[in-house]
């Protein structure tokens, strides 16, 4: 490789990280007794029909729920395979999908352009801030492996899709590899990476990168 000064290789990627709050929140006490009532008026079940479906008697499903009396693994066998949901749901309701409504559209040929020495960058879905993942098209202008100063490496993954042309795609603990259109890979991008044109016109790659 040559010694020239590392190129500014990649698009700034700020993508958003996992709230630190999220991380710090406590651990909640377990109340089975309320997830269970929680799962069998979800079901629109009375305490009889609940008995009925789990085949535990009424005052032990009440008892339960009241948090009087704990179940045994074979009562929570039953109590799962009557309500119809997994044991771990007994414990904690599934995360709620929350829909931000956020949408950007990118045109052909409209994304924002960001060339480097060995790339020419298109980057898309630009208006949108704080984004969990980085979306951008790529013109490989690097035609041998002594185009880069060194091994490219970032935190994340990555995922490269060539959309016309071939590379060699070449990564720090394999053996170089050629992908043409339609070929694709997923990487850990903290390993070293680096891409070369190896068709007569100048591959073009889509590449997504994630935090």
């Amino acid at each position: 490789m040559s010694n020239d000064q590392p190129v500014d290789i990649y698009p700034s990627m700020n993508v958003v990280k996992e709230q630190e709050a999220d991380k710090s929140e406590k651990i909640k006490p377990l109340q089975l007794g309320k997830r269970l009532k929680e799962i069998r008026t979800a079901h629109g079940l009375t305490l009889e029909e609940a008995s009925k479906r789990t085949g535990l008697a009424r005052s032990t499903l009440s008892k339960i729920e009241n948090e009087q009396i704990s179940p045994t693994f074979q009562a929570m066998q039953k109590l799962a395979g009557g309500l119809g949901v997994d044991i771990p749901q007994l414990f904690a309701p599934p995360k709620q999908i929350k829909a931000t409504g956020r949408r950007d559209i990118t045109r052909r040929e409209e994304g924002k352009p960001h060339p480097t020495t060995t790339y020419e960058h298109e980057l898309l879905a630009v208006q949108l801030t704080n984004k969990k993942m980085m979306p951008f098209k790529s013109r490989i202008r690097a035609r041998t492996f002594e185009d880069y100063s060194d091994w490219i490496r970032h935190d994340g993954e990555e995922f490269l899709l060539v959309l016309e042309g071939e590379i060699t795609f070449f990564s720090e603990f394999y053996e170089p590899v050629n992908l043409s259109d339609g070929d694709s890979v997923y990487y850990d991008a903290g390993m070293g990476h680096m891409l070369v044109s190896v068709s007569t016109e100048d591959a073009h790659i889509l590449w997504v990168t994630s935090s």
